[in-house]
């Protein structure tokens, strides 16, 4: 399986995870190869406006091109959304990251699984959820 289908699968699996918990969600078409910014998905449940950029990798850690988070950011700005970063790390579930807790390595951003770990959200955590 190639990466890019990876990578819509991974989208395509926290849609359907977000649409059982009650979120309106769906993948832009396009995301990142298009001259207007676009994250990888947009979802609502009429409280929350949320724009996440995903990402699945088999590494300890996962890098960011800056333009990409400040497309992500500005995407968020224009729509009255939150810019969220959701990383799932080879057999872990998904973290969703805050773009500001992504560290600056000098030409792109970091999340590493350890950082991911304390500063991350679960996904019930990230919806708002309490989980017994």
């Amino acid at each position: 399986m190639s990466r890019k289908s990876k990578g819509i699968n991974a989208e395509r699996e926290l849609i359907h995870m977000l649409w059982n918990r009650g979120w309106a969600a769906l993948r832009t078409a396009g995301s990142g190869s298009m001259h207007f910014p676009a994250p990888d998905i947009i979802a609502s449940n009429k409280l929350r406006k949320i724009a996440i950029e995903c990402k699945i990798t088999k590494e300890d850690k996962k890098y960011f091109k800056k333009t990409e988070i400040q497309q992500l950011k500005n995407f968020s700005d224009y729509f009255g959304a939150e810019p969220w970063v959701a990383v799932k790390f080879y057999r872990t579930s998904w973290f969703f990251i805050n773009i500001e807790d992504l560290e600056d390595t000098g030409k792109n951003l970091l999340i590493t699984h350890k950082q991911a770990l304390i500063k991350g959200l679960g996904f019930f955590e990230f919806l708002g959820e309490i989980i017994n």
